[in-house]
């Protein structure tokens, strides 16, 4: 599941150097950014995010109790309510963009971006279904191949700057619709991907009504608090960027830069495991094996923590050095390197909470416990609001990545503490040692690194391209080596268990060999 998220971030990332290059970080970038933002917002409601998480449980509840024939109902039923709910949400975004175009007088920035949300409102229907198509195979137990869906998104969307692109015109204000485009085309490629698998799992679609359909309804009584539980840091995303819009051209595109930098390690390990532990926390919260289930969790937040605490360090010091050679060259210049880098150090610091409360959001879900994460996720997201209402104005896109950070932090606090109510007796001083020598490690690791890139700042030239890439893997490379050899003198659990498997990999391959 990590390779595959692994390959798909990584052609993520790639689409993102591309999209930097090609527009930069103006006007025309940050209206793109925050018009696509809306269907992503209705993606993570509607489709990966609380209906996922609510659905997973009861599909496995069924499978278990009533056989495949009514499990296949399950997903039957919530796709049908899923097309009438996405279709009623398409038709709505698509009437009010093209209602506010013709009947207000706008700025030009703002109806960039009505005219490109039009453009990209049939993405939410697309993906949704995907998503829902995933959830079903990793239900069944297929993790690599649905994790691929994306990977062919990404390639879609790399391959519509080049072809699609340039034939709407010269200037970059035309060729930005495009763009749009290429993202409805790889939404329905990354629907079709999902298909053969399924098919040869035995699914054959067919429509459920979902009015009065008892499977809808008790997933609407899941999804309905839900919604804001598990979306709430795309939430914060989209009204923050309400907010920044307004307060500068170059804020939304240097914080979009900086989130899928962090969203590189966030997706192959936080949302991976997350991924990978609802189905099995659904399981045994289902067979009520209580004590399991603690372990379980724990040890996942365990490997979270030890996996990214070492990316939050030395991305921290490596920002700038990271941003010039992934980003910089044409449209995007060493002016937006500065701004995209300092909003990542700002945001950064969140990262280990973002992944945290994905994992306890999962584990209160397959608990059936969805209301308290929406309570939480309120908090939250008011915390958020206010602020970026006071640091956004002042601190620009630094602003937007300390809000976001600062409000991970509120939500991952209560959630944390919910958590230890449901369970007083879960055993969590087993993991305050161990974490606090991963945080220590972590610390001097980012100190070696630091200390590396001075001195390639000293004898390297940022002009070169070769010189960009030795400015970020010797230090890289320092800080890991650091950080996994005093992991594993302090005899770390997570590192330990790593290196296990990666021998007995390499014993299995040998063998076959």
């Amino acid at each position: 599941m990590g390779l595959a998220t692994l390959l798909s971030r990584i052609l993520g990332m790639a689409r993102e150097m591309v999209y930097a290059r090609f527009m930069g970080d103006g006007m025309v970038a940050s209206a793109f950014f925050y018009a696509f933002q809306v269907p992503n917002l209705f993606r993570r409601l509607l489709g990966e995010g609380a209906l996922t998480a609510a659905f997973i449980p009861l599909f496995k509840e069924r499978e278990m109790q009533e056989g495949e024939k009514a499990m296949w109902e399950v997903a039957n039923a919530t796709l049908s309510a899923l097309i009438t709910a996405c279709s009623l949400v398409v038709a709505l975004l698509i009437l009010v963009s093209t209602a506010m175009l013709h009947g207000l007088s706008l700025g030009l920035e703002t109806m960039l971006f009505l005219k490109l949300m039009r453009w990209m409102s049939p993405y939410v229907l697309m993906v949704c279904i995907a998503a829902i198509l995933m959830g079903t195979l990793n239900a069944r137990g297929y993790f690599f191949i649905p994790a691929l869906g994306a990977t062919t998104m990404n390639l879609i969307m790399i391959a519509s700057v080049f072809w699609i692109a340039p034939g709407f015109g010269t200037e970059l204000i035309d060729q930005i619709n495009g763009l749009a485009i290429g993202i409805l085309v790889a939404g329905m490629a990354q629907t079709c991907f999902q298909c053969p698998l399924l098919f040869k799992e035995g699914f054959r679609f067919r429509w459920i009504h979902p009015w009065k359909n008892e499977t809808v309804r008790r997933l609407i009584q899941r999804i309905l608090p839900g919604i804001v539980g598990v979306a709430a840091f795309q939430i914060n995303i989209l009204l923050t960027n309400a907010i920044a819009f307004s307060h500068g051209d170059h804020i939304v595109a240097s914080f979009n830069y900086a989130t899928r930098l962090m969203e590189l390690p966030q997706g192959v390990f936080g949302v991976s495991l997350a991924t990978f532990m609802l189905p099995m926390l659904s399981g045994l919260a289902a067979e009520k094996k209580y004590g399991a289930f603690q372990a379980g969790l724990r040890q996942g937040m365990q490997y979270l923590i030890f996996a990214n605490w070492i990316a939050t360090t030395l991305t921290m010091v490596l920002a700038e050095p990271i941003v010039r050679l992934l980003f910089e060259g044409e449209r995007f210049d060493s002016s937006a390197t500065q701004r995209a880098a300092l909003a990542l150090q700002c945001l950064i610091p969140g990262l280990v909470s973002f992944s945290l409360v994905n994992i306890l959001a999962r584990a209160f879900f397959a608990l059936g416990e969805v209301t308290l994460t929406m309570r939480i996720s309120v908090l939250s997201l008011t915390c958020n609001l206010v602020f970026a209402f006071f640091l956004i104005p002042t601190f620009k896109q630094a602003g937007m990545g300390l809000s976001n950070a600062l409000s991970s932090l509120v939500n991952l606090g209560f959630l944390w503490y919910a958590m230890r109510r449901k369970f007083p007796n879960m055993q969590v001083k087993e993991m305050i040692r161990p974490t606090f020598w991963i945080m220590g490690a972590g610390i001097f690791a980012a100190l070696i690194a630091w200390m590396a890139s001075r001195s390639c700042d000293t004898y390297l030239s940022p002009e070169s391209k070769f010189h960009q890439t030795l400015m970020v893997f010797i230090p890289l490379c320092l800080g890991l080596a650091t950080y996994g050899g005093l992991t594993y003198v302090l005899k770390i659990e997570a590192c330990l268990d790593i290196l296990k498997l990666f021998r007995q990999k390499l014993d299995k391959t040998g063998s076959k060999v």
